[in-house]
């Protein structure tokens, strides 16, 4: 799985470098095993941000992305539009992605987290509660999932861990809250790519036929 997370992170134009940071001694061994760059972190780092942060210190690389070790079809091109988006404008130290949601229940679903922007593409608010309300005399709006993928200024992510932790941060246990909560722009830009984390060995069977019938169509 991680090594197919590699490739794909690899082919997107605009990352120069893929690098797996890691605090656990046999993720290093496998991912040495496909050449894979590795960096060893600390191993009390309470969120991966802070154990990206970690390595962006010693980079000098000015945008991070921030790509999840268990998603083994990530879209090259949804981590394009993330960058680009961020890059559009230098007043935006962070950029994520957003998915319109297809199925009904997922809006309702709290381990499924909504957000919503303004008219430029900047992030209002995430949730884990359906956003924006559906009154039952009016038309459904969009909504919209977010899809946890990340694009950061390297000095804003490297300071990121200093700010301080909100109300809305605490309820919602949504850590990307705490930018927005100090006043920092969260740039979102929409992509078609659905997002399939693997946390369980069932979706890792899902999963694998998926990634089958993908290498067969391709």
């Amino acid at each position: 799985m991680l090594q197919h997370v590699w490739e794909r992170a690899s082919q997107a134009r605009y990352l120069t470098s893929v690098t797996i940071a890691t605090d656990d001694e046999r993720i290093r061994a496998e991912a040495e095993k496909f050449h894979a760059r590795v960096v060893m972190t600390r191993e009390d780092h309470p969120s991966g941000t802070d154990r990206v942060a970690e390595v962006a210190s010693a980079s000098n690389a000015e945008v991070i992305v921030n790509i999840q070790g268990d998603e083994p079809l990530i879209d090259p091109g949804a981590i394009d539009t993330a960058v680009l988006g961020l890059m559009e404008d230098d007043d935006v130290p962070m950029g994520t992605l957003k998915k319109k949601i297809e199925r009904a229940e997922e809006i309702t679903n709290p381990n499924v987290v909504k957000v919503v922007t303004d008219l430029a593409g900047n992030a209002i608010y995430f949730s884990r509660a359906a956003i924006p309300h559906v009154r039952a005399d009016g038309d459904a709006p969009v909504c919209f999932k977010h899809i946890g993928l990340y694009v950061y200024r390297r000095d804003f992510l490297l300071g990121y861990s200093d700010l301080p932790v909100g109300p809305l941060e605490q309820a919602e246990r949504l850590e990307q809250l705490r930018a927005l909560e100090n006043g920092f722009k969260i740039r979102v830009v929409e992509t078609e790519y659905e997002s399939l984390g693997v946390d369980t060995p069932e979706d890792w069977e899902k999963v694998s036929g998926l990634f089958e019938k993908l290498m067969v169509t391709n």
